[in-house]
């Protein structure tokens, strides 16, 4: 019998106090062995709770040779630094979104990875939720024709003045913080060969960081995909493709609890299908995709060719430059609205690509996405449309 993946977790971020080290306590494929955070007791807090040893601080956390991998939640602009480390170190690494703050960084450090033979993923679960394999083999079996368009929304509900992502320094902003969701639902959809469009980003009152903004991205075949995302909003996790017969509609589509019972309705002229699909833990399927991956290694391709999944962090991180290059900013004060465009951006407007929502250590705010989540949401259904539910 293989032994579990013995794993180490470099910061205490809300994300994996809540989620995270829970699932890793009970799941048979991984040992959660170490844990390290930059304040002492929270880690030997933790590492009572947890059964496992308190690392006095990251390195030597790194230097325990009984470590196989590490997770890092730490905040976005640390990422870089400490993914390569760890990768020095020998470890595998499993970092929270994004990956690094701009796309060379992440190239790099995928090509590290990739010369040392060790894996190297970006914690983006949603990925790894059944329901999206439902939406898949819908387009693929033609279920609502050719497709023409995605539409997509993540927003969450305002954060406190001084949570972690309107901090610039640390890599804070709407852009990669909730825009890297419905942007990595494009890319697992419509495929790697996007390009943008237009875009538009804005900063709320006071604030250094883009609170909002909305993307437009095309294919070579003419298909769009029109992104919304913003911090201070309406809690919505949602994405549609539309095709030449019909629509496909997810709901809670990027954080769902795992007793949540997803449902993708399928809309083909006047009737709408609901299909009821059973519950699924995408944080469980994550913890255990990314073992297996370790103990079944891929390698690449050649110089500059990347398989799945490591071209899709790389193009994600590139879209999201390309999105701040090219998008329109606007301020907003407490009377109006200013714009300009993206090459004539202020010292507030930071060349950091992103910061996750969750991904910050233990002093930092506890995320209002896991709440909102169990929210009920409107039926985008017409209420006079027949329905048919159907449970699969």
């Amino acid at each position: 019998m293989t032994r579990p993946l013995r794993i180490g977790v470099l910061g205490l971020a809300s994300i994996a106090r809540r989620r995270m080290l829970p699932v890793m306590a009970a799941c048979p494929d991984l040992q959660l062995t170490a844990l390290a955070s930059r304040d002492a007791h929270a880690a030997d807090k933790a590492a009572a709770q947890y059964g496992c040893r308190a690392a006095p601080d990251y390195t030597a956390l790194l230097a325990m040779p009984d470590i196989d991998a590490v997770y890092l939640p730490l905040p976005a602009a640390l990422h870089a630094t400490w993914t390569r480390a760890a990768l020095d170190a020998g470890k595998h690494v499993l970092a929270e979104k994004p990956l690094t703050t701009s796309a060379a960084e992440t190239r790099d450090l995928l090509t590290l990875a990739a010369s040392r033979g060790l894996v190297l993923a970006e914690n983006v679960m949603f990925l790894h939720h059944a329901q999206h394999a439902t939406v898949q083999r819908l387009l693929h079996n033609g279920a609502i024709g050719e497709l023409r368009s995605f539409t997509a929304q993540f927003s969450i509900p305002k954060l406190p003045d001084d949570d972690i992502r309107h901090r610039p320094e640390l890599g804070g902003g709407a852009l990669a913080d909730v825009a890297v969701y419905p942007l990595r639902a494009a890319l697992h959809l419509l495929g790697e060969d996007l390009d943008v469009a237009g875009a538009a980003l804005t900063y709320g009152a006071g604030r250094h960081v883009e609170t909002a903004g909305a993307a437009l991205l095309h294919s070579p075949t003419g298909i769009t995909a029109h992104l919304t995302f913003g911090l201070d909003h309406a809690y919505r996790s949602w994405y549609e493709l539309c095709g030449s017969t019909g629509r496909i509609a997810v709901d809670h589509a990027f954080t769902p609890p795992a007793d949540h019972t997803p449902v993708v309705r399928l809309t083909r002229g006047m009737d709408t299908e609901e299909l009821h699909l059973p519950p699924d833990d995408q944080v469980t399927n994550t913890l255990t995709a990314f073992a297996a991956a370790i103990r079944t290694p891929r390698q690449r391709s050649g110089p500059g060719q990347w398989r799945e999944p490591e071209a899709a962090v790389l193009r994600q991180a590139e879209l999201l430059e390309a999105i701040r290059d090219r998008a329109a900013v606007h301020h907003t004060t407490a009377h109006h609205t200013t714009a300009h465009d993206a090459t004539a951006h202020d010292a507030t407007a930071h060349d950091a690509t992103a910061h996750d929502a969750t991904a910050h250590d233990a002093t930092a705010h506890d995320t209002t996405v896991r709440d909102a989540a169990r929210r009920p949401t409107p039926d985008r259904a017409r209420a006079d449309q027949p329905h048919t539910v159907r449970s699969l």
